[in-house]
């Protein structure tokens, strides 16, 4: 018979994903039992590996957000460059380019403002029963 610590540790390791054949060798317990303790525990394991990789997500993404932090410094040192420079310089083509996507960042930042209004205030004759906002 094995002891609570022994179950303990194979609950730790499989949750880590260790193998069945190297879970024998370091706890010294067969592979039909280890099945059995996998059978037996497996929400505890699968809980432990959720919390794990919850751990290690949260790693990474506080070196996204530094990352993001990075660029973003990055950005304000181009603009900064850029603030400084002459348009003139520019080709017809890219001039375009420019216009073109200043143009979808104002849209894109504006966007439609979308008023709605509630059902009892839209005028019967411009109410219909598929309609879920109003625009007038």
């Amino acid at each position: 018979m094995h002891d609570e610590n022994t179950v303990q540790r194979f609950i730790e390791l499989r949750a880590q994903g260790w193998s069945y054949a190297r879970l024998m060798t370091e706890l010294n317990v067969t592979k039909p039992t280890l099945i059995a303790w996998s059978r037996k525990h497996q929400f505890s394991i699968q809980n432990l590996k959720a919390i794990e990789l919850e751990a290690l997500g949260e790693k990474w993404l506080t070196s996204v957000a530094d990352r993001v932090n990075s660029l973003g410094e990055q950005l304000r040192v181009v603009e900064t460059e850029l603030k400084q420079r002459s348009v003139g310089d520019l080709t017809t083509p890219q001039l375009y380019t420019v216009a073109r996507s200043l143009r979808r960042q104002i849209e894109s930042a504006t966007g439609s403002p979308g008023f709605t209004v509630p059902v009892n205030e839209i005028p019967a004759a411009e109410y219909h029963e598929q309609v879920q906002d109003w625009q007038g």
